[in-house]
């Protein structure tokens, strides 16, 4: 049975830069991961391969998107070498330091035992290691992305602060669209990399490596340093023995190519720590299954469950005024598959809504090209536009008509393109009531959470996203789940929330696990309420300021974990 002095469980990023800073100070780290290596060229385009890209290993599927979906919310997460890395938009934005909180709510309170004077220095650090980088807005080609333009001049009209927030992303420096990564090649899937492309893919995987993702970073590093990475390996069970812990895992030898039918195999490792890094809804749900073996854990399990105030809003079909024409309007071109997913954003605060105001994020937010095509050409759209093409054919050649060039009625079949053209998904983010309970039923992990006592931040954000929508002479749309009294998200906080004690949190501030020596957690469940904007990078700066801790105390204490 193989011996670690830390055995990690996932490679988000929790677990990748835990990893990372363990084995810096020469510990024999391994990392498990569920989920599949998704080299650059790997993520799927087509119907049919997406259709498999989807996580349930009881059925045989072992792809990246792993959806989980409770009474009033869906959430969306990744599993896969690099996990949310793989699907997220590259966004690296600090946490506020007036929403490091300690305040009430109705039948809770929200109380953050870390500063932002704290993280500050892991941030930098972080950002360091992934290369963060400003979209180049004010240079060409970057300087004709609309969306970019459209979202500085809506928040400048509404008087709130625009900013380009760093983005975990590859542009070049000086910046040109497409070409080779000088060494980008020196990654664990010694794979070529290229500047981004700006064709919107960052959430279906980066075919080209222009993501500066976990696995061309944290988990290369790593992996250079010596350690154990084992991909489609996951964990099912653990329990503390003597100098350390017992983990138990799957090993999906189908996921990594072999046969599929394969069945999987159960293995073993000792660890002296271990790192859970699962993810929060992961996290929590090994937590919750394994209670039995951790009898002193702290009965915050499954609290302060957040969806970081995740919000979708559609701006539909903007125009703008003719220059030339006063009182006349044109179609205003947004082009939302121009750029990176994500390039500008927009914070709202109380200065803006009063002290009752939680703050939120909105951000632009783009898609494929290939949306497009789905959108415009649809089966009932096409077939009237083709049917006109045809019949004026037909009567051209019953007619006798001379004109054969027919270009234009060709364009016409095509269509204009002018509704995606001109429309825009705007992504909200930001501090709704930490308020969700996770727990077994039956099993399966489910999730209690009260939306109402969140519905002021959500009209809030609804009203702000309406006011960008028709600034830019667009017709606004709201996620129409949230008519049904339902939200998705793909921030899932909480569950294993930190606190000052046991009987407030689940963790320490530096992730430790009341009660239980050894035991690490370090991914957003630790969250004792939401991040606010994109909650990667804090995840990754409090995991690396656990790292410093987890050293220190094995420095202290090299065969018995504390």
């Amino acid at each position: 049975m193989d011996d670690f002095d830390a055995v990690v469980v996932g490679s988000g990023f929790g677990g990748s830069v835990t990893a990372f800073r363990l084995a810096e100070a020469d510990l024999r780290v391994c990392i498990l991961e569920r989920g599949k290596s998704f080299p650059p060229g790997s993520f799927p385009r087509s119907p049919h391969d997406t259709a498999k890209n989807f996580w349930d290993p009881d059925s045989h599927l072992y792809g990246m998107y792993d959806m989980w979906s409770f009474s009033k919310l869906d959430a969306l997460v990744s599993s896969g070498l690099g996990g949310g890395s793989l699907i997220y938009a590259n966004v690296l934005i600090r946490k506020p330091e007036s929403w490091f909180v300690h305040e009430s709510f109705d039948g809770g309170y929200e109380n953050w035992p870390v500063t932002r004077e704290d993280l500050d220095p892991h941030y930098d650090r972080v950002e360091t290691m992934l290369g963060a980088q400003r979209y180049p807005f004010h240079e060409k080609p970057y300087q004709d992305t609309p969306k970019t333009a459209a979202m500085q001049q809506a928040a400048s009209r509404l008087g709130l602060p625009w900013e380009l927030p760093p983005l975990a992303v590859s542009f070049g420096d000086p910046p040109v669209p497409g070409v080779p990564i000088e060494g980008g090649e020196n990654n664990l899937h010694h794979s070529p990399r290229y500047t981004c492309r700006l064709v919107g893919e960052c959430d279906l995987g980066c075919n080209f490596g222009s993501k500066n993702s976990l696995d061309f970073t944290y988990l290369s590093a790593a992996d250079r340093l010596g350690v154990d990475i084992r991909p489609c390996c996951e964990v099912r069970s653990f329990e503390p023995i003597r100098g350390g812990f017992l983990v138990s895992y799957i090993a999906h030898g189908a996921a990594g190519g072999g046969d599929p039918h394969a069945a999987p195999e159960r293995r073993t490792v000792k660890a002296r720590r271990l790192i859970l890094s699962a993810g929060t809804l992961g996290t929590t749900y090994l937590l919750l299954r394994n209670r039995s073996a951790f009898p002193a854990l702290s009965p915050m399990l499954g609290n302060r469950f957040s969806g970081n105030g995740d919000f979708l809003g559609l701006v539909l079909k903007a125009r703008e005024r003719r220059q030339d024409r006063p009182g006349k309007t044109i179609p205003r071109i947004l082009e939302p598959s121009f750029g990176p997913v994500i390039t500008s954003a927009m914070r709202m605060d109380r200065k803006a809504h009063g002290e009752t105001a939680r703050g939120f994020y909105i951000e632009d937010a783009g898609y494929p090209e290939l949306l497009n095509w789905l959108v415009e050409h649809n089966v009932l759209t096409v077939s009237n536009r083709v049917a006109r093409f045809l019949l004026r054919r037909g009567w051209s050649r019953l007619t006798g008509t001379a004109k054969s060039r027919v270009g234009r009625q060709l364009g016409e079949a095509m269509g204009k393109g002018l509704f995606t053209a001109t429309s825009l998904p705007l992504l909200g983010m930001g501090r709704d009531v930490p308020n969700g309970r996770m727990f077994l039923r039956d099993g399966h992990l489910d999730l209690d959470w009260h939306l109402a006592a969140s519905d002021q931040y959500f009209d809030q954000m609804n009203e702000t996203m309406e006011r960008v929508s028709h600034d830019l002479g667009g017709r606004y749309a709201s996620n129409p789940l949230w008519w049904l009294n339902r939200l998705i998200t793909v921030h899932p906080l909480g569950g294993a929330p930190m606190g000052r004690t046991a009987q407030e949190g689940v963790v320490d501030s530096f992730g430790r696990v009341y009660g239980c020596p050894g035991l690490s957690i370090a991914d957003g469940s630790v969250m004792p309420g939401p991040v606010g904007p994109n909650p990667s990078l804090t995840i990754a700066a409090l995991a690396d300021r656990s790292a410093d801790r987890i050293i220190e105390d094995h420095r202290k204490n090299p065969t018995r974990p504390s």
